[in-house]
């Protein structure tokens, strides 16, 4: 059987290609691109942008010991109603993911109950402690993709270092939670004018730029590759910057709401707008939507982090950090940056595809991800980049509902996820 999408603008960011034209399937892989293809079924993308399968390198899919929250089947499932194919899940899981066992038991889980592509993370250290480090030779070998201790930074310089030395001699980046905790003392959003007004401790901008600059200072001593995760502030962004220009190996990303949210979404003690880091204020959102512009900031990500409506409608203080944002990731983009003027629709794709692939060396069986190629997958996203849409927690399919962006209209709307030649979300 063979599937041809039609009438379609496809978009691909590795090619440099922006055109009407054809794409036929046949079982998992893109058999042509072209004009005028038929097949055995057809999908009309007429009015649609077709591009390659999303690609985020930072969700927390809560399995194993947190399966209330999320579940590898439901966060795939959530996953493929946003756009994503392919995804990076953190290791804060309970028990962590710290040994070659608990890779494997995601792997399995995923060709279990997965709809798109997981890829694991692990720990850089053993039960995220930042202590002693995990054996990330042996953590690679069955699978991680990448080492963190995500929730967490590695307060001890000396162990980040050799963090930093080990991950590079094996081949796999250091994705860093940026967070000095002896700054935090108790803080629940950002430390500022509406922190004060509201009575809550802040977290004061310094404890992620301190740390951002310390990293990065250890991998310029290493040579290690780092990937600085959820820059939120206007120092944090130009910390990396200069660091760029000094040839530090070093990439980073930010997520959708910090370019589309400040702090004066907890007004009003909000829980589902409390996050850490936290939302800042709107000459960082600013100076966000800046580095995205300019290159500083690489790509795009969701920090997709599920908890339960019983553990949110708490006092603000006691309630978890953290918000679901698969669902909403694209929309937000295009509403945010793209209609804006900020980068182009092409650029977008970009940064949801290719570039968060190729930061962390992501492949399946040999084919690059984020691509879409004659002889290659069929990871697709279909999206209407005009479709208006008013944001709906009760329509997600995350087992979650935690979002700060209830009742806010966006534009642009996916239609169909493909993966692997299987339609996974539409009809």
């Amino acid at each position: 059987m063979s599937l041809v999408i039609k009438n379609g603008h496809l978009i691909e960011p590795t090619a440099k290609f922006s055109a009407p034209t054809d794409i036929l399937i046949e079982g998992k892989f893109v058999k042509q691109i072209g004009k005028n293809l038929s097949g055995d079924e057809v999908i009309d993308a007429k009015g649609c942008v077709v591009c390659p399968g999303l690609v985020d390198i930072h969700v927390h899919f809560r399995e194993p010991g947190f399966e209330s929250k999320e579940t590898i089947a439901s966060g795939s499932r959530s996953a493929a109603r946003g756009g994503f194919t392919s995804v990076v899940t953190m290791a804060n899981t309970r028990p962590v993911i710290d040994s070659a066992g608990m890779v494997e038991f995601v792997n399995r889980r995923a060709r279990e109950t997965s709809l798109i592509k997981i890829h694991p993370a692990a720990t850089a250290t053993k039960g995220m402690q930042g202590l002693e480090m995990t054996e990330m030779a042996e953590l690679k070998a069955v699978g991680a993709v990448a080492v963190t201790d995500d929730g967490k930074d590695i307060s001890s310089s000396w162990v980040m270092r050799r963090v930093l030395e080990y991950a590079n001699m094996v081949g796999l980046t250091y994705c860093a939670h940026c967070e000095d905790e002896s700054l935090m003392e108790g803080g629940a959003m950002n430390e500022g004018y509406n922190a004060t007004r509201l009575g809550i401790p802040g977290l004061p901008k310094a404890m992620e730029e301190i740390r951002i600059d310390r990293n990065i200072r250890l991998a310029e001593l290493t040579g290690a590759k780092i990937h600085i995760q959820h820059v939120t502030s206007a120092g944090g962004v130009e910390i990396v910057r200069a660091a760029k220009a000094r040839g530090v190996r070093v990439t980073c990303e930010s997520a959708p709401h910090y370019w589309t949210l400040t702090d004066e979404a907890v007004v009003g003690f909000g829980t589902n707008a409390k996050m850490n880091p936290p939302l800042r204020e709107a000459h960082d959102v600013e100076a966000i939507k800046a580095g995205i512009a300019d290159g500083t900031i690489d790509c795009i990500a969701t920090d997709h982090a599920p908890h339960t409506p019983t553990e949110k409608d708490v006092e603000f203080q006691l309630a978890p950090f953290g918000i679901v944002g698969l669902e909403t990731s694209l929309a937000l983009t295009i509403t945010g940056l793209v209609e804006t003027g900020v980068i182009t629709l092409e650029r977008a794709i970009e940064l949801m595809t290719s570039v968060p692939a190729r930061i962390l060396d992501l492949k399946y069986d040999k084919f690059e991800t984020g691509v879409l190629r004659e002889g290659g997958y069929a990871d697709i996203c279909i999206f209407d980049p005009k479709a208006e849409w008013t944001a709906n927690p009760n329509e997600f399919h995350s087992l979650s509902r935690n979002t700060p962006f209830t009742g806010m209209k966006l534009r642009g709307l996916v239609k169909k996820t493909i993966w692997r030649g299987s339609l996974v979300y539409g009809t």
